[in-house]
């Protein structure tokens, strides 16, 4: 049963709120980071990403940018932009995407959840991307971005959620990007003992995103009860920040492909493979959205293609039935040499966020092949994760982005 508990939040100044949140640090490269924080003295992305604030000489993995972000973090606390609460609470985090509304409780998750698998995965981590937000969760003594879990919806929860969005937020605001962003706190007794029951009636919750994050805060919390074996398990390290939405509010985007070429194939060569593999559309100009799963479209040369799988192909097996899986078991691998999509260079891929423009625009600059997958479905992340298995990389798309320094969640 799930251990979901509220805590002592350290959250910006209500009027602060708008300018210090930042969107997550892993959605920049260093270059990215820098112009991002650019004339934003009090964006949290300058502690995320603290390697902003040294010339490029400076490694972005050197000790004195994790110090650095320490300092920033704790003399934004001293100097007030942030308040400490005085109790432990939960909070609600509504995000607003084009109009579609999602909301999620703020709280603190368990390592032991994580550990016995109470909390599933459905993709798996590399230890240099962990072994970063170790050492900038361990040095800043803190957790600055929270993990976006997923669970099955809860009358229970979203009764306490409907009831508390009446009152009046703690902040509301729209970022830059359009995002509409509010947050209520939960701090009726009542209510707090409501959702806490709830969730440890809950067996299974699922990470969404963030999963290098979830791991990194896990091994943190691991060192600090070797650094304490006198711990309790009451102790704030043995939590991690997450922010946790039920399963039908959820929008999964398609994740795309691009390959930069056709394994020595013309294009005509290529088009009478997909045709012996797939039923392929006629050619047309306008771009071609797949509607269905089991579905995908292609852009070649000037041309869209509506493209259906055939039904030999298809699979009852939660990874193997994956859409994503089907092409690259049968498209990618067998025809343009694609064995491994984490590490082959001639493959990249596009978040649908992008759009089937930036498809296009990809096909005429450095590739020469465009695929548009259907989006995985929160249904099928579930059964993935449920079957114990992993997803192929680049499966799944989540938007809106959780913002970092709305909730800090200190560990001692």
């Amino acid at each position: 049963m799930a251990d979901i508990r509220p805590f002592l939040c350290i959250r910006p100044r209500e009027d602060e709120a708008a300018e210090i949140a930042a969107l997550p640090y892993d959605v920049y490269n260093r270059e990215e980071a820098k112009k991002a924080v650019e004339g934003h003295d009090k964006s949290f992305l300058r502690i995320d990403r603290a390697e902003t604030q040294f010339d490029d000489s400076v490694d972005t993995y050197a000790p004195e940018v994790y110090k650095k972000a320490h300092d920033m973090l704790w003399d934004m606390v001293a100097e007030c932009d942030f308040v400490k609460e005085e109790k432990p609470c939960y909070y609600i985090y509504e995000l607003t995407m084009d109009g579609r509304v999602q909301t999620g409780i703020t709280a603190c998750a368990s390592i032991d959840d994580y550990q016995n698998q109470v909390i599933k995965k459905h993709e798996n981590t590399r230890a240099d991307k962990e072994q970063d937000r170790i050492n900038h969760v361990n040095i800043c003594d803190a957790q600055t971005g929270p993990i976006f879990l997923a669970y099955r919806s809860n009358d229970v929860i979203n009764a306490v959620v409907e009831k508390v969005k009446k009152t009046a937020p703690l902040y509301d605001f729209v970022a830059e990007d359009g995002i509409g962003h509010r947050v209520y706190r939960i701090a009726e007794a009542e209510d707090i003992a409501a959702i806490e029951e709830a969730f440890a009636k809950i067996k299974e919750i699922y990470i969404a995103d963030g999963h290098h994050r979830a791991a990194s805060a896990v091994k943190v919390g691991l060192m600090r009860r070797a650094e304490h074996p006198d711990y309790d398990g009451t102790e704030e390290f043995n939590y991690f920040l997450s922010v946790l939405f039920p399963d039908d509010q959820l929008m999964i985007m398609d994740y795309n492909r691009v390959v930069k070429d056709l394994n020595g194939m013309t294009e005509e060569e290529f088009l009478g493979k997909m045709n012996d593999l797939f039923e392929v559309g006629t050619p047309q100009k306008e771009a071609v959205h797949p509607t269905e799963k089991g579905s995908f479209s292609m852009y070649l040369g000037d041309n869209w293609y509506a493209c259906r799988m055939k039904e030999a192909d298809l699979s009852s097996d939660p990874v193997d039935g994956l859409d994503v899986s089907i092409l690259q078991n049968v498209l990618l691998h067998q025809v343009l040499g694609i064995e491994d999509p984490k590490t082959d260079k001639r493959i990249d891929f596009v978040g649908g966020i992008r759009g089937l423009e930036e498809l296009e625009r990809r096909v005429h600059s450095d590739c020469k092949v465009a695929f548009a997958m259907y989006p995985t479905s929160i249904g099928e992340l579930f059964a993935v994760a449920d079957a114990g298995r992993l997803m192929p990389p680049k499966s799944t798309w989540f938007e809106p982005k959780l913002r970092s320094g709305l909730f800090i969640h200190a560990l001692s």
